[in-house]
Parts: C-alpha cells; sequence; structure tokens
C-alpha cells in the first residue's frame, strides 16, 4: 500500500481550508491590474516615508513596460533586476511582466564571477540596476560592453534609492552620499546605459498588449542560491507563481483584502520573498513595508510605526530582534502571522516571538524549484512543533528510499518528493539536470524528511549534510536543536570532519549571546546528556558571527571550505576551538 498518497495530512488541514485550490487563468501581471482597478486609492508602497497607491504603481508599471517594449523587449526576452528592496523594484519586476518579458533577479550580493555567470547563462538583454552597483556591473561588461563576457548586454537603467525617497529626503540623500564619498562614476548616455528617471520620462504611457500563455510561458528565471555549485535557473511559469499565490491565500485564510500590510523585510529577489510578499500581497491588495536591507532597528521602528500584520522572515531575524536590548521597549502587537523559511525555526525562537508580538509564527518549507513554498504549519489550528507541516491545498508529498525509489511509511526517514501546480517547468538550458530532478512530475529536493501518521512532515537534513561516523548516520539540525536549546547559545552550525578512525567526526560552530561565557566543556555536558555519544559533537569553535546567504540560511558550505582550507594549511587550532576530551 502506498502509505503516504492516502493524503493522511487532509485530516489536519483546518476546516477553512479545501484539499485543492483553484488556480485563476492569469499571467501575473494581472494581478496588479485587478488590484488597481479594484482598489486604487489604496496604499500598495510604503518607503522610508513615500506611500505609492495601487493607481501610481500600475501607472508606473505600465509605463516601465513601454518603455522596455520600445528599447526592443518582446515576448520572452529576459530582463535582469538587481535592486535591494525598494518601489523601483516592484516597478520593473510587474513592468517586465507586462512587457512580455521574463523576469531574471539578480542577487545584489553577487561578486562579478556570479553576475558574469548569470546574465550570460539567462541571455538577458537589460538590466535594472541601482547606482552603487554600476561599478561592478561595469567590470563584468568589460571596457567594451559589446565583445566583453555578455555582449547581449545591451541596455543599463541604472536607479538610485534617491528615485523612490519622498521629498524632502531625495533632495538630501545625494548630499549624504556625497559627504560618504558613495558616489559612483556612471557614463550616461554611453554604451546603453541610462538613468531611471529620464527612461521613464521619456517612455510611453501605456504598452502594447501582450497575452502570456500562463501554462507555458515563463514568467521568472529564479536562480538558485549555488550553494551546491553553479547557480542554475529556475524556470517558473506564470501559472507556477499565480498557483503558489493561491495556494498560500487559502492557508492564510484570516487575511482580509485590502487591508494588511506585509513588511519586506525578506529580499523581494529571492523567491521567497517574490512569492510570500510581493505576489502575495498584490494578490489580496494589501501595502509592502519595504526596507532595503535587514537591519534589526529599522524593522523595530517599522513594526511600531507602521504597524504591519503579517511578516514572513527567517530565523535569524527572529532570533536577531528577541535579542536586540530595546527590543521590550517596542509595540511589537500588530504581527497577526509569519512564516519563517530557509532554516529551521527553533522552539525557543518561536515560543519567546509569539509571547512577544501576540502574534502566531509557524515553519514552512520551499524550495526554489517549488516557486517555493511546498509545506506549512496550520496557523491557527493544531500545528506541531518541529515539523514544517503540512502539504500546502493541491501539493503531494511522499518520503522514498534513496536506493530504490519505493514509497516509505510513516517514521522512516528518505528524501522528500512533491508533486504541485508550484513546481518548476526545469532548469534553463539544462536538460540533464531537469532529468534529474524531475520524476514524472515528482521534484526530488535533496532533503531527507519523514511524515508522521498525522500527515505532518519533518526535514532531517540535506542529503548531502548527512555525517556518517563510525557507521553511523548523524544528522546536523538534530544537534543543531540541541545546541540552540542551551541559553547561552545564539546562534549553532554543525559539519562532519575527516577523521581518520571513525571516517568523520562532529564539529559544531557556536556564536554565544552577549556577555554570555560558555565553555567547549560546558557545552559538552549539555550535548551529553540530551544526545547520543556518537552524535556530541568533537570539536566546538566559537565564533562572532556565521556565514548566511541573505536569507539567514547558514552557509554549512563555506564552514566547511574554511575547515578544508585550515587544514591545508598549518593546522593549527584558533584561540577559540575546543576539543572534547
Amino acid at each position: 500500500m502506498d502509505h503516504q498518497l492516502a493524503l493522511p495530512w487532509l485530516r489536519n488541514y483546518p476546516g477553512e481550508v479545501a484539499p485543492d485550490v483553484e488556480i485563476p487563468n492569469l499571467a501575473i501581471g494581472e494581478l496588479l491590474l485587478q488590484a488597481a482597478a479594484k482598489y486604487p486609492a489604496n496604499e500598495a508602497l510604503f518607503f522610508f516615508g513615500k506611500r505609492t497607491t495601487y493607481k501610481e504603481l500600475l501607472a508606473a508599471a505600465q509605463r516601465m513596460a513601454a518603455g522596455l517594449q520600445a528599447a526592443g523587449v518582446g515576448k520572452g526576452d529576459r530582463v535582469a533586476v538587481m535592486l535591494p528592496n525598494c518601489p523601483q523594484a516592484v516597478i520593473a519586476y510587474f513592468g517586465v511582466l507586462l512587457a512580455g518579458g521574463v523576469v531574471v533577479m539578480t542577487n545584489p550580493l553577487y561578486v562579478e564571477r556570479e553576475l558574469e555567470h548569470q546574465l550570460r547563462d539567462s541571455g538577458a538583454s537589460v538590466i535594472v540596476t541601482l547606482d552603487m552597483l554600476y561599478p561592478r556591473l561595469a567590470r563584468v561588461r568589460g571596457d567594451t560592453p559589446e565583445s566583453g563576457p555578455v555582449p547581449q548586454l545591451r541596455k543599463v537603467i541604472v536607479t538610485s534609492i534617491q528615485d523612490g525617497l519622498p521629498f524632502p529626503k531625495n533632495l538630501l540623500y545625494p548630499v549624504k552620499q556625497r559627504r560618504a564619498g558613495k558616489q559612483p562614476q556612471i557614463p550616461y548616455g554611453k554604451d546603453g546605459v541610462t538613468r531611471f528617471a529620464s527612461f521613464m520620462a521619456k517612455a510611453p504611457k501605456l504598452p502594447a498588449e501582450v497575452a502570456p500563455d500562463p501554462e507555458r510561458d515563463i514568467a521568472l528565471l529564479q536562480y538558485t542560491g549555488g550553494t551546491t555549485g553553479t547557480a542554475k535557473g529556475v524556470m517558473l511559469t506564470h501559472r507556477n507563481l499565480i498557483a503558489n499565490a493561491a495556494q498560500c491565500e487559502a492557508w492564510f485564510y484570516r487575511v482580509q483584502e485590502g487591508k494588511e500590510r506585509f513588511l519586506a523585510a525578506l529580499p523581494l529577489f529571492h523567491v521567497f520573498g517574490l512569492t510570500v510578499i510581493m505576489n502575495f500581497s498584490v494578490l489580496k491588495a494589501g501595502s509592502i513595508v519595504l526596507l532595503p536591507r535587514f537591519e534589526i532597528e529599522a524593522v523595530l521602528k517599522a513594526i511600531r510605526d507602521e504597524k504591519p500584520s503579517i511578516f514572513p522572515g527567517a530565523p535569524t531575524m527572529y532570533v536577531a530582534l528577541l535579542n536586540h536590548p530595546e527590543a521590550k521597549k517596542y509595540d511589537l502587537s500588530s504581527i497577526k502571522a509569519c512564516i519563517s523559511g530557509s532554516a529551521p525555526l527553533p522552539l525557543e525562537v518561536q515560543t519567546q516571538f509569539e509571547a512577544v508580538t501576540g502574534g502566531r509564527l509557524i515553519e514552512g518549507y520551499g524550495l526554489t524549484e517549488a516557486a517555493p513554498v511546498t509545506h506549512a504549519n496550520p496557523i491557527w489550528t493544531k500545528r506541531k512543533i518541529g515539523t514544517i507541516g503540512l502539504p500546502l491545498p493541491g501539493t503531494l508529498a511522499k518520503v522514498v528510499d534513496l536506493e530504490t525509489g519505493e514509497t516509505l511509511p510513516p517514521g522512516e526517514i528518505g528524501e522528500l518528493l512533491v508533486k504541485g501546480p508550484q513546481v518548476m517547468q526545469g532548469y534553463w538550458n539544462k536538460p540533464e539536470a531537469t532529468a534529474a530532478a524531475l520524476q514524472e512530475g515528482w521534484l526530488r529536493t535533496g532533503d531527507l524528511a519523514q511524515i508522521d501518521g498525522d500527515g505532518f512532515f519533518t526535514i532531517v537534513d540535506r542529503i548531502k549534510d548527512i555525517i556518517i561516523a563510525g557507521g553511523f548516520n548523524i544528522y546536523p539540525r538534530e544537534v543543531e536543536e540541541v545546541l540552540y536549546e542551551h541559553p547561552g547559545v545564539k546562534e549553532a552550525a554543525v559539519i562532519g570532519l575527516k577523521d581518520a578512525y571513525r571516517g568523520e567526526t562532529v564539529k559544531a560552530f557556536v556564536v554565544l549571546r552577549k556577555d554570555v561565557n560558555v565553555s567547549s566543556m560546558q557545552l559538552d555536558r549539555w550535548c551529553r546528556e540530551r544526545l547520543a555519544v556518537f552524535k556530541v559533537p568533537h570539536v566546538y569553535e566559537f565564533r562572532s558571527e556565521l556565514p548566511m546567504t541573505m536569507i539567514g540560511k547558514v552557509l554549512r558550505r563555506k564552514l566547511q571550505e574554511d575547515e578544508e582550507l585550515a587544514a591545508a594549511g598549518n593546522d593549527e587550532g584558533g584561540e577559540h576551538e575546543g576539543k572534547r576530551e
């Protein structure tokens, strides 16, 4: 019997949530058209005091679309958007889609090598970027862009944070930049480089109508983080993105149309922020409170002053807020619901955050290849702490044996596979990688998981992150959870080290809370009381911070690389490193 495809999770669905979801036959751009038609005067964006209505956002996106079409962008052409969270990022996103193009969201933190790979691989002909990022892009284009590594990139539209600010902040911003010595020289008018403001001013008001096929046409090329090798372009159709927004709408059934405010502390260029903030908010005609980067005090002030009700984030964000010495002075009670993704959510963080805000914080799960959300805990009904929850409406999930591919019964650990309308078409120009990831419609996640009798799924770890010591499988997440429970530990990450005797041994990287002193011997005792002896770390290293992605996912590979470099060097331990005897 197929234990899991009997869909045991459905009996734990909230009564308000149907087993499946009706997916509107829309292109993503139509979400904005509908919101502007129904709520033209409602606030769509808030950015450092500047409020943009849906009518104004639509007009700007249409003008962007018309300008792109005049610049030669047609249906299916790729346009890169390399911007932090600001109004121009939202305008560019919807502008590209209304022009019939494909958005290539690009991480502003990319170094030249990563940027060159993405631009060349995607074939982007236009990029919208920030003035502060232009020097990096210029180095990628070279002195003669037409013969450089990305010759197809013929147009560069450069904006500034100033363009999104209200008066008089927009006048003061360049003065502050000059004083800080942060005014890059940009050759406007040469090599296809143009100012965002000029581009918008010269563009026709309305674009030519384009009618994408939601089922087949790609809306977004979203590149995977590259933490497992060269980043691959994930092809997400309009239907994929609409489906995931509709699934989120069904799950967040108490979210009211035209009344919610979404805090955008997550970057919109990441698929998590793009779906659960930008697309979801526009679907519900909500307002997005934009923050260009995650700064704790700015987030606290934004919650206090702008009173957002929805705050999607990563565990590190919630940890940072809870640990801020001034957090208790701020009123955070406007927060109604938060979904945490990108990394495991420690129980202590969840409990404390709910106590402080009075809202609900639940753990979910997703991956770029699924647009991204596939699982989430119920928000206002029965949930299971430590699990990723239940598959979203219209989503199938199963755990399979790593060797045979057979579906496993509850309680057994195997690879998590998912299937649903949010799952990608495949990887851009990579048929072999697509065939390996998609098998008869099922997406192989690369994550080890188990399902219980109630249909709740738990992620055990990444398949590649398993530590095998003395023949025993050790899952880093399990060890990290125990470390997080220690009152002195703020953050923790666990990796495997090569060991001549055991094959691998466990090493823990630990960030302590401020003004707390904890020794490796104390952590060893803590872990010994809570873990089987073979799982207890043999080495502890105390750090001031851990390497992380923009959305708060610990880069275990970077820690592994650091260890390999140290082993190849003089192999001397740092003063903060302690070995268990």
